[in-house]
């Protein structure tokens, strides 16, 4: 085997290793974001599914004496803390009759109630 064969066996190779770990990643990445051809079309996707996401986590009702602090937390102003002084709250107290009662919580006001009124519950 001369100089010139094995250089173009290994190179050969390489290109073959290369070819089967695009394939690879190429099957892996099958739901990954599409390509654009330009910056705005990548922006504008990204916005569209931010806003599809917003929409799907304002549509999901929260029934405050179940849910967990990931529930919680994913309503308009409650934070970990809050989250875990609601579950404090019912664990001490019971559960909530009804959606206003929430503000018995320390921390937790009117306004937050209202801002997230249609989303709440207090039965399944």
């Amino acid at each position: 085997m001369n100089a010139h064969s094995k250089v173009s066996f290994t190179s050969l190779v390489k290109t073959a290793i290369l070819g089967y770990v695009l394939a690879i990643l190429m099957l892996n990445n099958a739901n990954a974001a599409p390509c654009f051809d330009n910056p705005q079309r990548a922006y504008d996707y990204l916005l569209s599914q931010e806003n599809a996401n917003t929409q799907a986590r304002e549509q999901y009702t929260v029934n405050i004496n179940r849910a967990s602090e990931g529930e919680l937390v994913s309503l308009n102003g409650i934070g970990s803390s809050k989250a875990q002084a609601i579950i404090l709250y019912r664990e001490m107290f019971g559960g909530f009759k009804t959606v206003d009662e929430l503000v018995k919580v320390k921390g937790i006001g009117a306004k937050t109630v209202e801002k997230n009124r249609r989303r709440l519950s207090v039965q399944d």
